[in-house]
C-alpha cells in the first residue's frame, strides 16, 4: 500500500506564492507519473499539473507560466511551486500519482490541501 501525503497549502495574497509538497511513502513502489488536481467549491476537481517518471511536464493552460511542477531524484516527491496567484486558484489541491505497486498499477490520492488566494 502507497500513501501520499501533501503540505504546504494555506492563505496567500493576490500575486503572492505557496509551495505544495506530496510525498510517497511504502514498500517496494515505482512511479510512472505524479501530479496534482484541485477542486474549487461547487466545481468538478480538474488537472493542474502532472509529472512522468521521465520528467515529462503537463499543465492546465490557466496555471501555464505561473505554476512549476517537480519532482525529487528518487522519484518519491512531487511540488508544485504557484507563483502569481490568482483568487481563482482558490481550491483543495489533491496529489495523484499513477503507481506501480507491487504487481499492480494503481491510482492514489491524497487527503487535499487547502490553498486560499485572498486579499
Amino acid at each position: 500500500q502507497v500513501q501520499l501525503v501533501e503540505s504546504g497549502g494555506g492563505l496567500v495574497q493576490p500575486g503572492g506564492s505557496l509551495r505544495l509538497s506530496c510525498g510517497a511513502s511504502g514498500s517496494a513502489f515505482g512511479i510512472f507519473a505524479m501530479g496534482w488536481y484541485r477542486q474549487a467549491p461547487g466545481k468538478q476537481r480538474e488537472l493542474v499539473a502532472t509529472i512522468t517518471r521521465d520528467d515529462a511536464t503537463h499543465y492546465a493552460d490557466s496555471v501555464k507560466g505561473r505554476f512549476t511542477i517537480s519532482i525529487d531524484n528518487a522519484k518519491t516527491t512531487v511540488y508544485l511551486q504557484m507563483n502569481t496567484l490568482k483568487p481563482e486558484d482558490t481550491a483543495v489541491y489533491y496529489c495523484y500519482g499513477d503507481i506501480l505497486d507491487g504487481v499492480h498499477r494503481n491510482e492514489y490520492w491524497g487527503q487535499g490541501t487547502q490553498v486560499t488566494v485572498s486579499s
